[in-house]
């Protein structure tokens, strides 16, 4: 989160009354909010406004939405970003969620489901511990987690992981060793009806596996027909 106490809000879309009317929106809410119609201002404002969090469409005249993306993980930016795009396809909400993105919403939309989402991201990505007298190093094997600085270790290696992956890992070290099913997972992490879309919970597994599991003895377990545990493998 920026230093003031406002969010901070970019908003890309080569819609213009789409991307004001989200600001517009934003600002009611007593959000700070700024406007991009391109990919490359998109990355400007990016640099300029130090946003908390970013609504990215995909199709721009000139970089597309994934791009975009791309080049702001690249820079070190772990701003979180939601895609919001006329482009409904699977494989486009896959590539979205897989290559960085927290969250995925579909024109036409609601602002009001849209703002709930925005907030729910951005819970994730400013939780802090649960309780005052929550321990603040989570520990399962070689894997830790630092719920003060944030930090995530895997044999001591730091991994860089996005807000709702760090939310869902957060989550499945707490309740180690049980198994969480998807409907738990979706409930406590996204914290609203996922439309049935329970693979989204499969598409951040699989992404978590990759920066946490590869290489190392897995922790993160598929229970078949039940869910997911992360805990040591039974020798």
């Amino acid at each position: 989160m920026s230093n003031d106490s406002q969010v901070r809000l970019l908003v890309v879309d080569d819609e213009p009354h789409i991307a004001d009317l989200v600001a517009t929106v934003a600002r009611y809410e007593g959000w700070r909010a700024a406007t991009a119609g391109t990919g490359a201002e998109a990355l400007r404002q990016a640099a300029a406004f130090n946003p908390d969090i970013v609504v990215l469409d995909l199709m721009l005249p000139d970089l597309d939405g994934f791009s975009v993306l791309d080049r702001l993980r690249e820079s070190g930016s772990l701003v979180p970003v939601v895609f919001l795009t006329a482009k409904d396809g699977t494989a486009d909400r896959i590539v979205g969620l897989t290559r960085g993105g927290d969250d995925y919403l579909v024109k036409p939309f609601s602002v009001e489901e849209l703002m709930a989402r925005l907030r729910a991201v951005l819970r994730r990505s400013t939780a802090q511990a649960w309780t005052p007298q929550a321990r603040s190093v989570l520990q399962v094997a070689d894997l830790t987690l630092d719920e003060d600085t944030r930090e995530v270790r895997r044999a001591g290696k730091l991994a860089t992981l996005t807000p709702t992956e760090y939310e869902l890992l957060r989550y499945l070290m707490r309740r180690s060793p049980a198994v969480l099913t998807k409907a738990q997972i979706l409930d406590h992490v996204w914290e609203y009806d996922f439309g049935g879309r329970s693979n989204v919970v499969e598409l951040v597994i699989s992404h978590l596996r990759r920066k946490v599991d590869n290489g190392h003895e897995p922790l993160i377990h598929t229970m078949r027909g039940v869910g997911y545990a992360l805990r040591q493998a039974v020798q």
